[in-house]
């Protein structure tokens, strides 16, 4: 096991990493027990970073096309468009304007 600090945001954390074998590693991934179901029915859309939503651009009920624009994250300053990855109809919508975000966390369901 290692220990290392990693900075994020100005914020500093100690992290632990353990290296596994491959056969190891593959037997935790199949007795991973099962994520709690999403607030919607469908695709769950996650933050692939931290930030702040700075728009929301779609609503329950709202038909989508794979590429369209769901909402604007800010993160380092930048504006990083989070898009659907298929076509379909929104089932939830999990954060709002302003809202700050952590990586993986839901921010829409399409279905």
């Amino acid at each position: 096991m290692k220990k290392y600090k990693v900075n994020v945001n100005g914020t500093s954390y100690e992290i632990e990493i353990e290296l596994m074998s491959e056969t190891e590693s593959s037997q935790a991934v199949a007795q991973a027990p099962k994520a709690a179901a999403p607030a919607g029915e469908g695709e769950k859309i996650s933050a692939p970073m931290p930030g702040t939503i700075l728009d929301v651009k779609v609503k329950v009920g709202d038909q989508v096309k794979k590429g369209q624009v769901l909402m604007i994250l800010e993160a380092m300053k930048m504006e990083n468009e989070i898009m659907a990855g298929a076509d379909g109809v929104v089932t939830s919508v999990a954060v709002s304007k302003a809202a700050s975000v952590q990586t993986g966390d839901m921010l829409c369901t399409i279905k």
